[in-house]
């Protein structure tokens, strides 16, 4: 296999923002024995101080077990990402069965190969975006009720970003019905391009072409910090748990 012709910088952040306590989760996992291969998750937990930090633990939890047993050369890495979700929402379930809070939680999760081959998952409205240098390629599609107005041509996205029911979530693990998830496929990741998976509370201050000027003029540990500090500034103390995971593609010869 070719070394790839790109090097990687990353970094996580997270910050509990106005509230009393943290339920927003991240974490960005390298391959213990597959160099170049990742995975971030991202989690925003709902359902009380306790229900919702234990479902977000819980996809951190089956993350970290999953990706321990992924092997890269052989495992499928959307039926990989599949499987962390529907394994965490049903164990989230059966935590509401014996909680007195009924717990939810999003999940977005980029998977890359050592190949440059890249999967990602979400369920909810925790979001993640593909920018090349400072230009929006693709991004997810929330599992809301306004993102379904969106759709609808009811709202436009920057009506969206401040309406009253901008967080009811139509799909999320721990839901009684079905779980709804969303993939996508970037066959090959290449050098100028970024990846960032981030909670709502860093993404609803935000247009993308704000996104893209930072992730494409700061390094990954400097976005993360600007952003939360600047999130938490225009949240004007309301501001909700912030999380987010970056990762750049960058030449390998810098």
């Amino acid at each position: 296999m070719n070394a790839p012709a790109y090097r990687l910088t990353a970094s996580t952040g997270i910050h509990k923002g106005d509230r009393d306590y943290q339920q927003d989760q991240v974490v960005l996992l390298s391959h213990p024995r597959a160099k170049g291969c990742l995975l971030a998750v991202l989690a925003d937990g709902m359902g009380g101080r306790s229900g919702g930090r234990k479902a977000a633990d819980q996809v951190m939890l089956t993350a970290r077990q999953l990706f321990e047993r992924y092997d890269p050369a052989t495992d499928d890495p959307k039926a990989t990402l599949e499987q962390l979700l529907s394994e965490a929402h049903t164990v989230i379930k059966l935590i509401a069965i014996s909680a007195e809070e009924e717990p939810h939680s999003t999940a977005a999760a980029f998977l890359l190969n050592p190949a440059g081959d890249c999967h990602w998952v979400h369920a909810g409205d925790s979001r993640i975006y593909l920018f090349h240098g400072k230009d929006l390629v693709q991004r997810t599609r929330d599992h809301s009720y306004v993102q379904m107005l969106v759709d609808c041509g009811e709202l436009t996205e920057e009506m969206a970003q401040s309406h009253p029911k901008s967080n009811i979530l139509t799909g999320c693990l721990g839901l009684a019905s079905d779980l709804s998830m969303t993939f996508h496929h970037i066959p090959k990741v290449s050098v100028g391009d970024t990846l960032m998976a981030c909670s709502d509370g860093v993404w609803h201050y935000f247009s993308d072409e704000e996104l893209g000027n930072v992730l494409d003029s700061l390094a990954p540990r400097e976005a993360t910090e600007f952003l939360i500090e600047k999130a938490r500034a225009r949240a004007h103390g309301g501001g909700d748990n912030m999380s987010l995971a970056i990762v750049k593609f960058e030449p390998a010869n810098t």
